[in-house]
């Protein structure tokens, strides 16, 4: 937290201990007040306490907006200040260590963690000490004794309680998040398999393990509920038997009904803002460790290494060389011990790439074709081996400098759920009307945005769209974008043969005379690209034109063989 934040947080803590003071100071001088009025004084002995009484009744509700505006303010800051550090950790590539769901609960629920550690855990902790501490000062100047005893209380109610809360939280949390992750996935199995479980006869069964799974985490819930209202009502107890032994002490002492009455309900008021503290003990414990959890993803290993002083970024038309790259990706957690070595996913490959040159990259699967394009843009690190652009290493470039150079088509695009021209705008926010239509159209989609129009919502991840439309999507975004060397990664995989056809045609067609890497499984177009890499393993098994590698023997020839045969 930096000096401007720390200071915002000081005026949100005195601004809710101001607030507490004055709403004790109410109580005080409104108790004074009644009890003197009683002995029917002049007019002028009131005087004093009816100001204050006033005074303190419209600075608690000033206090208490202050202190909602400033204390929220810090809060809302933090958590800004929070994600964005999540974010800028997750910029570079990282490690896979946690993704999907558990990823966006970590983004989303954990870092509104840190704003209920403000505003719920430590500015009411601050102020109800503050608060306390005045009270006790009341106390021992009215009679030292009773301070003693509301000492006593406070501590109880405000550190023994919230104590308390904290640990059964912490033992109820660990039995009640499994129980809530078993809840989510039979309630994703009846969502999304409800056609599979209707069709074999099985649904009865699978509703009947949800409602069993609902109903354990509704049990562990109750009883948690339970102790939360074994809390506040414990602390409301130890606030009844602190007021009670507070009276009794001052009538034993022989102390005024003014004072007495003072004292009482001073020790009263002096209880509200610590009885919340058992709930803020509960959520702590969420809350800590929400905080752990977010440190673990900031605390991810990059997967490459950036420079300390990275060079300028070459300027186009670039060319591209590879030289005897190896990469061996880490060795799984299970099942392999540490340090033992794993198989290279690229081992020795070679290719250049000249301004306007055209290579396709194809083999089996586990080839380490898509690690090839990864290792490109610096997603990967290399173990051995150089990527130089135009003569500069990538390890000596910014990691979005190479990705800015050297990008395109990844194999799963994604579909956001926007609208067409804002999913293709995400490759070009200050792209023309112009820029825009002429990507549309070199992808082949401009008779699709003339039916639907540009404002036309797509579902979330390409529901809405068939699979022809989504590749060209994201073909026209990567045009749209133009690096200086276009990547392609399997543009037209899980497509029927017919759309898978035109859109390689089309896609050949419109990158003619752009420099691009092509990684594909089907062969049918790839005599017009200017050479066809084969890797198997991660070694370049064969490499040339398509009408040189058919006529030898090989796995070109063999997959090319056995593609015209399907094709028939």
């Amino acid at each position: 937290m930096n000096r401007r934040m720390g200071t915002r947080l000081l005026w949100a803590v005195l601004a809710g201990a101001a607030a507490d003071l004055a709403g004790l100071g109410l109580i005080a001088a409104a108790a004074w007040l009644i009890t003197r009025a009683a002995q029917q004084p002049g007019l002028a002995a009131l005087s004093v306490a009816i100001v204050a009484t006033r005074a303190f009744a419209t600075s608690k509700g000033v206090f208490r907006y202050a202190e909602r505006l400033t204390g929220h303010d810090v809060a809302l800051r933090a958590q800004a200040g929070t994600r964005e550090q999540l974010y800028r950790a997750l910029i570079p590539p990282q490690r896979p260590r946690h993704g999907g769901a558990d990823l966006l609960s970590r983004m989303v629920d954990d870092t509104e963690a840190v704003q209920d550690l403000l505003v719920r855990c430590l500015l009411p902790a601050a102020a109800a000490a503050l608060a306390g501490l005045a009270a006790v000062v009341i106390g021992l100047t009215i009679l030292p004794v009773t301070a003693l005893v509301l000492v006593a209380g406070l501590v109880v109610a405000g550190v023994a309680l919230p104590a308390g809360t904290a640990a059964a939280a912490r033992r109820w949390s660990a039995r009640i998040a499994p129980a809530r992750a078993a809840l989510a996935g039979r309630v994703a199995d009846l969502v999304h398999g409800s056609a599979d479980l209707a069709a074999y006869g099985a649904d009865e069964e699978a509703l009947a393990k949800a409602l069993a799974a609902d109903e354990s985490l509704a049990a562990l819930e109750r009883r948690q509920a339970r102790v939360h209202a074994a809390a506040l009502a414990g602390g409301t107890l130890v606030q009844g038997l602190t007021v009670a032994a507070v009276v009794l002490l001052a009538q034993g002492a022989g102390a005024g009904s003014v004072a007495t009455a003072v004292l009482a309900l001073t020790a009263l008021v002096a209880f509200e803002p610590v009885l919340p503290l058992a709930a803020a003990g509960e959520r702590l414990a969420g809350i800590t460790a929400a905080l752990r959890r977010l440190r673990e993803v900031r605390s991810a290993t990059p997967a490459v290494a950036e420079p300390a002083r990275p060079a300028p970024r070459p300027e186009a038309p670039l060319t591209v060389e590879i030289d005897d790259l190896v990469v061996r990706h880490p060795a799984a957690t299970t099942g392999t011990s540490a340090g033992a070595s794993t198989r290279a996913a690229l081992d020795g490959v070679s290719l250049t790439l000249t301004p306007g040159r055209r290579v396709a990259i194809v083999g089996p699967s586990g080839a380490g074709k898509s690690t090839l394009l990864a290792a490109l843009m610096r997603l990967v690190e290399p173990e051995s081996g150089s990527i130089r652009v135009n003569g500069v290493d990538v390890r000596d470039l910014d990691g979005d400098d190479v990705r800015t150079l050297m990008t395109g088509l990844t194999q799963d695009p994604y579909i956001f759920r926007a609208s067409l021209k804002d999913n293709l705008r995400l490759a070009g926010p200050e792209a023309s009307e112009e820029e825009l239509e002429r990507a549309v159209r070199e992808a082949r989609l401009d008779g699709w945005v003339k039916r639907t129009g540009w404002d036309a919502e797509l579902g979330e991840d390409g529901r809405t769209v068939s699979g022809g439309q989504l590749q060209r999507l994201a073909l026209a975004r990567a045009l749209l974008y133009d690096p200086p060397v276009l990547l392609l990664d399997e543009p037209a995989e899980a497509l029927d043969e017919e759309t898978a056809d035109r859109l390689m045609g089309d896609l050949l067609d419109v990158t003619r005379d752009r420099t691009t890497l092509l990684v594909t499984h089907r062969l049918k177009g790839l005599e017009s690209v200017d050479e066809v890499v084969v890797l198997e393993e991660g070694r370049v098994i064969q490499r040339g034109r398509h009408d040189e590698l058919v006529s030898v023997p090989g796995y070109y020839r063999d997959l090319w063989e056995s593609e015209v045969l399907t094709r028939r």
